[in-house]
């Protein structure tokens, strides 16, 4: 009997364990990562949230399961990186990050995108809509947009192209020009709106 629960323990023992990173492949219907452990050097697919995936940098730590205590058959169940992990949350925070400090942080503030100095860009959206209840503000130098705007679009159709084209194309009556058989008009304004 002794055998039989020393046996069971040392399964139970056997079924988690730590290791390191030190590759990663990312190209099949699983991931899979190569670690370190100080008894070997061995393979395991990594079981991560739907809807969640990151690649590992070398170095992070591991939790691993080994089903039925067999050490031949892990599975990466849990990773940390100790020297990309993001500190300082408060209770309720989330936060995504990455390894050059990029992050999506979720508080009860507000939600706030840092990128870093990086490009942040959305593919392939049918329509964007943006509901703000007080306003937008864009701090930037420089507003670009490569199609027409239209301003009170619930009520208006036309185009600040539109606009630009009536002012450029518009003339005025001269006010107390003698008449004669044709009205006097002033010339197309000068400066012309782009």
């Amino acid at each position: 009997m002794n055998q039989l629960v020393r046996r069971a323990a040392t399964r139970i023992a056997s079924m988690l364990g730590i290791g390191r990173i030190t590759a990663l492949k990312d190209s099949g219907v699983v991931q899979t990562v190569q670690y370190q452990t100080p008894l070997e050097v061995a393979s395991a697919p990594r079981l991560a949230e739907f809807g969640f995936s990151s690649g590992l940098p070398k170095g992070t730590d591991v939790v691993l399961a080994f089903i039925g205590g067999d050490r031949s058959s892990p599975v990466v169940i849990a990773t940390n990186h100790q020297g990309y992990r993001r500190t300082g949350l408060k209770d309720g925070e989330t936060v995504i990050y990455s390894q050059w400090g990029q992050e999506v942080l979720l508080t009860k503030e507000g939600v706030f995108v840092d990128a870093k100095g990086k490009d942040v860009e959305v593919n392939n959206a049918t329509n964007v809509t943006i509901n703000a209840s007080k306003g937008i503000l864009a701090n930037t130098p420089l507003l670009r947009c490569t199609g027409d705007i239209v301003d009170n679009c619930d009520t208006n159709s036309r185009t600040l192209k539109d606009l630009r084209d009536a002012h450029n194309d518009h003339d005025h009556l001269v006010k107390n020009a003698q008449r004669g058989n044709d009205d006097i008009r002033s010339e197309q304004p000068e400066e012309q709106v782009t």
